[in-house]
């Protein structure tokens, strides 16, 4: 069983380990995502150019999601909570304000996103999954109470002893699907559709984590006819990442590798 440490304990001053953990998932997602571009010999540059629009759109559409969906309780505490974006985030209206982002930024730049998509999930997973590792130390996603062996020994109060801990699982699970993507990203029935495969994989495991989500404790996730917000955005990340196995066209002889320094442009 795996011991809890208080992340208060862990702060420095104003920097909460949450914060840290996220900042270093974004920081890693992109350099991968540029890296990963340029491989394909992609002009790296729409995505320098896109990030900060990414980033910003996501932490907005994040505390919104988490807010108006998650947790409208706390509107109550004050009108303002609104333009707090640092209080509360969710992972999936992150991905959402992410992917509005991208779909009007390639748009208007008049770039073409399924060319960057397998870059992109080759980031997206191992990035998320550092994000998730500060959801664990956080200790914010706190699951039904088990002495299962991944357990987290939880404070008998209030918590009520040892639980699942589904930040911990969430991060697993995006490391392992980041082995996979990288294993097939030379494959040539998969390239073009990384992405898709990331959506269903993801999509699968995070709806039977969210099953696991406690229900027994003061500050937990609302429910819609029984599902949880995020499980209904499961639900559309399958439907996306079905449609794109079946439709995309993959590529037998896939892109070369650029050389170093030979980076082509993408339009």
């Amino acid at each position: 069983m795996i011991p809890y440490v208080d992340p208060h304990s862990l702060k420095l001053g104003p920097i909460e380990p949450f914060g840290v953990f996220v900042a270093l998932g974004i920081f890693l997602a992109a350099r991968i995502v540029v890296k990963q571009s340029a491989r394909q010999g992609l002009d790296p540059n729409p995505i320098h150019d896109y990030a900060p629009w990414g980033v910003g759109a996501g932490v907005v559409s994040g505390h919104l999601v988490h807010l108006l969906f998650y947790h409208p309780e706390e509107l109550n505490k004050s009108p303002f909570q609104i333009f707090k974006v640092w209080d509360g985030l969710s992972s999936f209206g992150g991905l959402l304000g992410g992917v509005i982002a991208a779909i009007i930024y390639f748009k208007i730049r008049k770039v073409s996103f399924a060319k960057y998509a397998d870059a992109f999930a080759l980031g997206v997973a191992p990035g998320w999954g550092v994000a998730r590792i500060g959801c664990f130390v956080a200790h914010d996603h706190p699951g039904v109470r088990t002495d299962f062996f991944l357990a987290v020994n939880f404070p008998a109060i209030p918590y009520g002893g040892p639980r699942h801990d589904l930040g911990m699982y969430d991060a697993i699970l995006l490391f392992a699907i980041t082995g996979l993507l990288f294993a097939l990203r030379n494959t040539g029935k998969m390239q073009n559709r990384l992405l898709h495969l990331l959506a269903i994989i993801y999509a699968c495991g995070r709806f039977f984590f969210d099953t696991l989500r406690a229900t027994d404790l003061n500050y937990v996730d609302a429910r819609y006819l029984g599902l949880t917000p995020a499980q209904y955005g499961c639900i559309l990340l399958i439907v996306y990442g079905l449609w794109g196995l079946i439709t995309k066209r993959s590529s037998q002889t896939g892109a070369t590798p650029a050389s170093s320094g030979s980076v082509g442009t993408a339009r």
